[in-house]
């Protein structure tokens, strides 16, 4: 997203205490080092010059820990947001772009998800994302902070000239996982349960490039200039591949075998998860152009190669 901005000429300032995130990946505007639940920190920031909009990415975003460690998760997602809204109301700063997810919507009740599909959150971690967007419209009333929250599917990829990829520690996400296994940096990749209601037996995600992502991001801060109402969109590419479907594509497009590890279900994983993002593209006019799984995979693994110096 900073580089992005960075492309379209916008002055960025991250702040980052660097706990998840890599200070090389700042390509573009000033960092800061600080946390944003020091409001001392945020205070002398948000006072140093005049802001548009603060974007929001600082969430923890791990299901399984959110559950094993609920405190962690709504202490920083939930009650650190709160501080950083009331920063901003105090700065005079109005316009708030929101990573939210579509764990808002628990088990889905049908396929693909709409916006107006019931938010039934089923761990912490979706909880915490959940009441951020509903206190975020009552903020909208209240105060007038305008703000738009978008709701990842399942971001992957990378940039496509290898500049930033994923660096997670742990790693959780599909891809990298299985790039990982590809390029030798991981002796296997785990496929969880093969039973389910789905062609190959295998979950199916709706995978949105990193790109896309920001691209969407842009439109939001477009659509809050130009008088934007508070919002929620899903994004997705509303294709949905299979775990299947994201191993044979990642052994077609490296040339390498990849083992798979046979593993059971895990608890709450639905068989689709699907986005339909029409009302992003109807109202942000956002239209997704790295949205299919090979290109994905492809930039990816031109990340993976470059991480493990191959």
């Amino acid at each position: 997203m900073v580089w992005l901005l960075g492309q379209r000429g916008v002055h960025v300032v991250t702040l980052d205490n660097l706990s998840a995130g890599h200070r090389d990946a700042v390509l573009h505007g000033e960092l800061v080092v600080g946390d944003m639940a020091d409001r001392a920190v945020l205070d002398r920031v948000l006072s140093s010059r005049r802001f548009d909009a603060v974007m929001h990415f600082a969430s923890y975003i791990q299901v399984g820990e959110s559950v094993t460690d609920p405190a962690k998760y709504y202490l920083n997602n939930v009650a650190h947001t709160l501080a950083l809204l009331a920063a901003m109301r105090d700065h005079g700063v109005q316009r708030f772009v929101f990573s939210s997810t579509a764990a808002v919507f628990g088990e889905p009740r049908y396929s693909p998800l709409d916006e107006r599909h019931p938010r039934e959150p089923i761990n912490p971690y979706g909880r915490t994302k959940w009441m951020i967007e509903q206190a975020l419209d009552d903020y909208d009333r209240a105060y007038g902070l305008r703000s738009v929250s978008l709701r990842y599917f399942n971001a992957a990829g990378a940039h496509p000239e290898a500049l930033l990829g994923e660096r997670h520690e742990p790693e959780t996400h599909l891809v990298p996982l299985v790039l990982q296994a590809a390029s030798g940096r991981r002796p296997h990749v785990t496929v969880f349960g093969r039973d389910y209601d789905t062609p190959d037996g295998t979950c199916i995600r709706d995978y949105i490039h990193v790109m896309d992502l920001a691209e969407a991001h842009w439109q939001a801060l477009r659509y809050l200039a130009d008088g934007g109402a508070t919002r929620a969109f899903n994004l997705g590419n509303g294709d949905g591949y299979s775990v299947q479907q994201v191993v044979d594509t990642a052994r077609a497009v490296t040339g390498r075998p990849i083992a798979v590890q046979e593993g059971a279900r895990r608890a709450g994983d639905p068989a689709r998860l699907v986005a339909d993002a029409a009302l992003a593209r109807a109202v942000l006019q956002w239209q997704p152009r790295h949205g299919d799984l090979r290109t994905i995979v492809q930039d990816a693994w031109r990340w993976e190669r470059r991480a493990a110096g191959a």
